[in-house]
């Protein structure tokens, strides 16, 4: 063993002593071209062909390629079984174990009866760059090889199936996401982002969503033509995107509805918030910094900056605060020097439907509300806000889907007074389900439905009592204004008699 590695060595040691000499007696210049030469001469004889995927593109700054991502996915799947040495990754999110081919190492493939080398490997720098912008040392490539006569195969068919794969990996062994967007002030400096996330684990779906069965078959049909309609927009020449504006009293199920439109189409959430964003130039960055497969969700959009009510009315609010300052510190105005967001209504609307929202694909667009009257008609009309959907208080179609979800019946003797109650009171979803709810281990399903029937029961004379009060407090103020017409009618008396004694 010991004879055996020093031969080695003498073997090793002669060759470096000959490369050295090599390198001594012939330039550089001569050397670049004497390989370039040869490899003219090596690619008539070579049998095979050669295609070399690059980690990081040159303008691709610190994005990966996207091809050498799909590669990777593809990769790994196969390289774990017949690749020697493998590399382990752990997935920050979940905490999950991948294993790909480690570099250097070599797997093959097989498409259509023909084989497929694939090699990791690795570039280093020639000299140490003082800093770098991909804060790496080494240049990872994959490098495809096949032989001459399937080239045409290769390259048209095999490369386009091994991406498509790759991309498919992707979407089912991914982690959804919810996003916040970051303050525009932190997204410059090392490591800062426009966008934060933390996995997505909302167990809502359409199954355990309170809503009329028949709204809900709609919707659920809605989304999947959806989803299924990427050949159609661009057939008729459409962004493939869709708004979807959700609207109805707190507490009826508006973000459990966004919750069961990820779980059931796979979506990631960005959730948006205006307020944050400084102009409509940040506005636009946040949208190119949205994947696809997406919903890009603004909640209680008639709360967010001033984006609500009449544009018209708006501007001549504007211009009696401008003539009178004092009117513009009453209404709470802010100078114009004001560091808050300078997010405008034109803005939004270019987010949603301008030429910038065609920047991705198969995104959903969804604004919530508990005032749609509020809202500008610009921002709702159909083609930015596609479907309207109202999500109203509890009726009895609704009250079943809890009964369900939270206490296993789909009968009990007391559901017909329930139904009875639902009909004359209004309560919501949210406030039928704590209803529902057991808070301890002594309640079952029917104290649960007496405590429900009990809260309608106190609504609804609530619901008598405000209408009385109402009523009361309209007619005081009818009988006011009477008051003030017959006293304005006898002093208008006073001095017709007081003109006419003049007169005389």
């Amino acid at each position: 063993m010991m004879g055996d590695m020093t031969q080695l060595g003498s073997v090793m040691a002669g060759i470096m002593f000959v490369w050295a000499i090599f390198r001594q007696l012939f330039p550089e210049e001569f050397r670049r071209d004497f390989r370039k030469y040869t490899n003219k001469v090596i690619s008539y004889i070579y049998p095979y062909v050669e295609i070399t995927f690059h980690e990081y593109q040159v303008d691709g700054w610190f994005e990966r390629s996207k091809a050498f991502v799909s590669i990777e996915r593809y990769l790994s799947t196969n390289s774990s079984t017949t690749a020697k040495r493998l590399k382990a990754s752990v997935v920050k999110d979940t905490e999950s174990v991948v294993l790909s081919m480690d570099d250097y190492e070599e797997v093959t493939d097989e498409f259509q009866g023909i084989k497929i080398w694939w090699t990791s490997s690795k570039n280093f720098p020639k000299q140490q760059a003082l800093f770098s912008y991909r804060g790496e040392e080494e240049k990872r490539y994959y490098r495809l090889t096949c032989k001459k006569e399937h080239r045409d195969i290769i390259t048209k068919v095999y490369l386009k199936h091994v991406l498509d794969e790759g991309k498919a990996i992707a979407v089912r062994t991914r982690q959804r996401k919810l996003y916040t967007n970051n303050k525009s002030e932190n997204w410059y400096g090392y490591k800062r982002t426009t966008w934060s996330h933390i996995v997505f684990e909302h167990p809502s779906t359409f199954d355990t969503l309170a809503m009329n069965p028949k709204k809900k078959k709609d919707i659920l049909n809605d989304l999947m033509t959806f989803s299924k309609s990427k050949d159609y927009y661009k057939k008729v020449g459409k962004s493939w995107k869709r708004g979807y504006l959700l609207y109805g009293p707190p507490g009826t199920g508006k973000s459990s509805m966004i919750a069961a439109m990820s779980n059931l189409l796979e979506y990631d959430i960005y959730d948006l918030e205006l307020t944050s964003v400084k102009d409509n130039t940040d506005l636009r960055k946040l949208l190119i910094d949205t994947s696809s497969k997406s919903i890009i969700v603004i909640e209680d959009i008639d709360c967010s900056l001033d984006l609500t009510g009449q544009r018209k009315e708006k501007k001549e609010e504007s211009e009696e605060e401008d003539k009178d300052p004092v009117v513009k510190k009453a209404k709470g105005g802010k100078d114009k020097d004001d560091k808050g967001s300078k997010v405008t209504l034109s803005g939004l609307l270019n987010f949603i439907d301008g030429l910038w929202s065609a920047c991705g694909s198969e995104r959903l667009i969804v604004f919530t509300t508990n005032y749609v009257e509020k809202l500008d008609p610009a921002l709702v009309r159909r083609g930015r806000m596609d479907k309207h959907i109202e999500l109203s208080y509890c009726c009895y179609e609704t009250f079943k889907v809890l009964a369900g979800n939270y206490l296993d019946l789909e009968s009990h003797e007391l559901f017909a007074t329930i139904s009875r109650l639902l009909e004359e009171t209004n309560m919501t979803p949210a406030d039928v389900a704590e209803n529902l709810m057991p808070k301890s281990d002594e309640e079952n399903a029917e104290s649960c439905l007496n405590n429900l029937i009990k809260s309608l029961e106190l609504a609804k004379e609530e619901a008598r009592l405000k209408a009385v009060e109402d009523a009361k407090i309209k007619a005081e103020e009818e009988a006011g204004k009477k008051n003030d017409e017959n006293g304005e009618n006898v002093q208008d008396s006073d001095a017709k008699l007081g003109d006419g004694q003049g007169k005389c």
